[in-house]
């Protein structure tokens, strides 16, 4: 998908992160002279005026690319397909349920008329198999199945694309895949068969995700989570595969800062006890109705509150002041709205901070009452995409809790 950008838009470079799917950096080595692509490290970033992103909304999955997050005037352009609110704020968004990005593109092309070259249609037809399992998933809609017939059409190579779409699968993945049935534990969760196994590695290994997929049919479960733990890094990669309509891993994972589709998601996380990761899952899958736990325990009290009259301005001190990345609007003893950081990105014009916070506000705010449980706040958070709740307890503001409030209390105080 990164490649057909670029023939969208021939003033464009494509990047690519230094860690690839194995089928698309093999794809891509043998093509290296035909694609001039560039790495993170390769891109002087001060000299990037817009920034066009595929396959994610995300500012956390794209690779070194956080200088660009404040850059004021640059010009972002999504084209995504995944069901998730996303971090990076876009000029120009063209997000839909559908089973490849790629597809998306290729929409786009067919629009301008744009002719292909057999060897561009050949690695667009690879992203759109890879991403649909060669057009057998059950996120792959007709549309996809279109483009891949408009991309033979324009001579891609199914005899290339059977080289480089076999699944790499090697003697450390079997192994891997023999310690994971080793230590599989089997849940029945709502009525769900899951399947949970933790495993040691040792630095970065390539489709695991395969070896996911081969564990959850060999245990025949709906669901199966792959824990893989890099003692030495300091990181474990969780991977989940579904195979039942009505269990999404893509929104477990997401809880967690990952993202994927409802049957394939991933989270990438940083020195976390696996024995709570895994008691995470089961209780995103559970809703955790009764945690012993509430935001009570948790919440920040009293709580920094503003008038609907203080001015942009004047919001912006409390916020640096006090440290915070977001403020409740309070009137008349009711929470009105909330203010945060990221609104300010709204702000056209300098003298637009002397007017009231009102204007610019998230009316309506998502809030949540003393008693419930860090899961059913996490599962706010995550659904309307903001980084705090307000706590409320009979029309009355009590006190606050935030997105790392509830990180904490996931990787820090569950049951090592």
């Amino acid at each position: 998908s990164v490649i057909a950008v670029t023939l969208l838009y021939p003033e464009t470079v494509p990047v690519l992160p230094k860690t690839l799917n194995p089928n698309v950096k093999a794809f891509v080595s043998l093509h290296k002279d035909l694609f001039p692509i560039l790495t993170p490290d390769d891109v002087d970033l001060k000299a990037v005026t817009r920034l066009i992103v595929v396959d994610t909304c995300h500012w956390s999955r794209l690779d070194r690319m956080d200088a660009l997050k404040k850059r004021e005037g640059l010009e972002i352009f999504i084209y995504d397909h995944h069901n998730e609110l996303g971090s990076i704020q876009a000029s120009m968004e063209l997000r839909e349920i559908i089973g490849a990005a790629t597809t998306l593109l290729v929409r786009e092309m067919k629009n301008r008329h744009i002719t292909l070259t057999p060897i561009q249609a050949t690695l667009l037809l690879t992203g759109i198999y890879e991403d649909t399992g060669h057009l057998t998933f059950p996120s792959t809609t007709a549309e996809d199945v279109h483009a891949a017939g408009w991309l033979l059409e324009n001579h891609a190579d199914l005899s290339i694309l059977s080289t480089f779409l076999k699944p790499a699968y090697s003697q450390k993945h079997k192994a891997i895949l023999f310690e994971m049935l080793q230590h599989a534990r089997r849940s029945k969760v709502k009525g769900h068969h899951i399947s949970i196994s933790k495993v040691v590695i040792d630095g970065h290994i390539d489709n695991l995700a395969v070896v996911v997929r081969m564990y959850m049919e060999i245990m025949n479960v709906d669901a199966a989570f792959g824990l893989f733990n890099d003692v030495g890094k300091h990181r474990c990669m969780v991977i989940g595969r579904s195979q039942s309509a009505e269990l999404d891993v893509s929104f477990i994972l997401r809880s967690m800062g990952g993202g994927g589709h409802p049957r394939a998601a991933s989270v990438q996380l940083k020195d976390v006890n696996p024995d709570a990761v895994e008691q995470w899952i089961l209780e995103l899958i559970r809703g955790n109705q009764q945690a012993s736990v509430q935001i009570s325990d948790l919440m920040s009290f009293p709580v920094v509150t503003i008038p609907p009259t203080t001015t942009m301005e004047e919001a912006a001190k409390i916020l640096r002041k006090k440290g915070v990345t977001g403020i409740p609007v309070v009137e008349n003893d009711q929470v009105v709205g909330m203010i945060s950081r990221r609104d300010f990105s709204r702000l056209r014009k300098e003298s637009q901070l002397t007017r009231p916070v009102k204007t610019f506000m998230s009316v309506n705010p998502q809030i949540i009452e003393p008693g419930k449980s860090p899961m059913q706040a996490a599962q706010i958070m995550v659904k309307h995409d903001v980084g705090r709740l307000p706590v409320v307890d009979n029309g009355q503001l009590i006190g606050i809790i935030s997105r790392s409030d509830v990180m904490h209390y996931f990787y820090d105080l569950l049951p090592e």
